[in-house]
C-alpha cells in the first residue's frame, strides 16, 4: 500500500515514558515506526526524558521486551532506522541525563519539544506518544 498526496505527510513519534528501566514498553514504538516506514511514510522518532539513554551505543542491545523474544530493543530500533525512520534527541533531556551528544549512536540529530510540536500541530502529520 502506498500513500498519496491526500494522506498523512508523516508520523512523529515521541518516546516519553519509554526508558531502559521498563524494557517491556520499548519494542512497540519501534514496531509502529518500522510499520509506517515500510509503508513509505516519513517517520521521525523523538527521544525525550530518560528515553535518550537508548541512543547510547550498547544500552538498547542489552534489553529485551520479553524473555520470550529473541530480538533486542536495539534490533527493533535498527529495523525502524533501516526502513527510513529518523532519530532526534532532545537537548534538554540529554543534559538532564548527563549525556554528551557526541556519545550517541551515529545518525542521531538534535531535536526536541519545538520540533515535535511543529509536527504535532501540522495537520498533515500524525503524532504518537509512548
Amino acid at each position: 500500500m502506498s500513500f498519496t498526496a491526500h494522506d498523512a505527510a508523516g508520523v512523529a513519534i515521541l518516546l516519553w515514558s519509554a526508558d531502559a528501566r521498563h524494557p517491556e514498553r520499548l519494542a512497540t514504538p519501534f514496531f509502529h515506526a518500522a510499520a509506517a516506514a515500510a509503508m513509505d511514510v516519513p517517520v521521525e522518532l523523538y527521544f525525550s526524558a530518560a528515553s535518550v539513554r537508548l541512543l547510547v551505543p550498547g544500552v538498547a542491545a542489552g534489553l529485551r521486551a520479553s524473555a520470550h523474544v529473541d530480538k533486542s530493543i536495539a534490533d527493533n530500533l535498527r529495523e525502524a532506522v533501516e526502513l527510513g525512520a529518523c532519530l532526534y534527541a532532545c537537548s534538554d533531556a540529554l543534559a538532564a541525563q548527563g549525556l554528551d551528544p557526541a556519545a550517541l549512536m551515529p545518525g542521531v540529530q538534535r531535536g526536541g519539544a519545538v520540533q515535535f510540536m511543529a509536527r504535532a500541530i501540522d495537520l498533515r502529520w500524525r503524532a504518537l506518544v509512548f
